[in-house]
């Protein structure tokens, strides 16, 4: 018998349920697994609360779509009956903006990044100097403990 992985399972599940619906033999053939199978995982999927349900990519689109058109109450209205947070769905509209970015406003500028190369090394360098240093200063905090030892040591004698 195969064993599943629980993000495979949700991802299989949330094919199923609201907003995607897909049909239960599409995902099956997709999937390789018996229809008796998701249909057991869909059912212990609608036990749980709303809020553990996976969403697909393809589904965060549509509800972003979905609700683009919406005012505010019926936008929490719509996030009530489908168990998301409208902080969740604002993250998957930022997500879906940033996705269709254009390339050259998504990519740092070549100039930008070679500055942070040579700001990074700079701090760097001056990292290593002061590990140094302190290096330095810790050996002669020893030493010196250590002449004051032996000279006391002696005067004692």
């Amino acid at each position: 018998m195969a064993r599943y992985s629980q993000g495979f399972k949700r991802k299989a599940v949330a094919r199923l349920l609201a907003p995607e619906c897909a049909p239960l033999e599409v995902v099956a053939d997709e999937t390789g697994i018996g229809v008796e199978t998701l249909e057991r995982w869909r059912d212990e999927q609608q036990t749980m609360p709303a809020r553990g349900r996976a969403w697909s990519a393809a589904a965060r689109l549509e509800a972003v779509i979905t609700t683009a058109a919406l005012d505010e109450r019926a936008k929490s209205e719509w996030c009530r009956q489908q168990g998301v947070f409208p902080a969740d769905l604002a993250a998957w509209r930022a997500s879906c903006t940033a996705a269709l970015a254009d390339p050259d406003q998504a990519r740092p500028a070549a100039q930008a990044t070679q500055k942070d190369r040579q700001r990074i090394k700079e701090l760097e360098r001056n990292l290593l100097r002061k590990e140094r240093a302190l290096a330095e200063t810790a050996a002669l905090l020893v030493l010196s403990k250590k002449v004051e030892a032996i000279f006391n040591k002696a005067e004692e004698e």
